[in-house]
Order: C-alpha cells, then structure tokens, then sequence
C-alpha cells in the first residue's frame, strides 16, 4: 500500500532534469551557432573570389572584370581593362588561384589568394555588393 509521501519530491526532480536538459541544449546551440558563424561569415565574399576565378578559368575576362565594378560602358577610370588583362590575362599565371585565408576588416574581407607559382595577392571584396579589387592594406588596420 501507498503511502501519502512516498511520491513526495517526484515533482521537483522531473523539473531539475528538465532545467538541465534546457541548459545542455542551450549552450549546444550556442556552440554550435558561434561555429557556424565563424566559419562561414565570410562566405558570401569567399564565394565571390571563387566565381573570379571560375570565369578567369573560363576565359571569360570581361564578366571577371565585371567583378571589379568594371564594364565596358562603365569602365574603371584606375583600373582600364588593358591594365586587368595584364593583372588577370592568360599570361599572368593566376587563373589558378584559391581563397587561402579571409579576414575581416571593416566595410569588406581582405582574403589571402594562393597559386600554384606565383607569390600570395590580397584581394579585398566589399561586403554590401561584393565588388573585387585589391586590398588596400597587407592586413585589417590596427583600430
């Protein structure tokens, strides 16, 4: 036979599991969502470099241009088409390229650019509208 007691406390010790549970996959999510966002802040801009590359591999010079914020109804007055076929052409040997490294900085990611036999380039792709260019500086600035 039961006893009036012999249930006494049940109920506060379903509620300190729930509570623990709760935290549990609460910090999860918390883990699991910083990572998430560590790895792939940059994404979008990373992607961008990609696409670069994928048309200067396809021969596809004037939409890798494009990427530049460059056309050829508007072309860039520092930057001529001429002188990016110098930079980026066949000759240059960096169709190749990678995305080695991304950093934040400010308003866009200056990403580290890796080829095969050529030195390192920095290029810098704006945040809002992804437009490519070189970084302006080796590294994100002290603030």
């Amino acid at each position: 036979m039961a006893g009036y007691l012999d249930h006494y406390g049940a109920g506060e010790e379903q509620r300190e599991k729930r509570i623990k549970i709760a935290i549990l996959v609460l910090l999860a999510a918390v883990i699991v969502g910083g990572t998430c966002y560590w790895f792939l802040k940059n994404y979008r801009q990373e992607h961008q470099a990609r696409v670069f590359f994928e048309a200067l591999g396809r021969q596809d010079f004037k939409s890798a241009y494009a990427m530049w914020g460059c056309t050829d109804s508007k072309p860039c007055r520092d930057y001529p088409f001429a002188e990016f076929m110098r930079d980026w052409g066949p000759q240059s040997g960096k169709v190749a390229g990678s995305v080695y490294k991304s950093r934040s900085c400010g308003s866009g990611v200056i990403l580290t650019i890796h080829y095969p036999d050529k030195p390192e380039d920095k290029l810098w792709v704006q945040r809002d509208d992804l437009v490519l260019g070189y970084s302006p500086w080796p590294g994100c600035p002290a603030r």
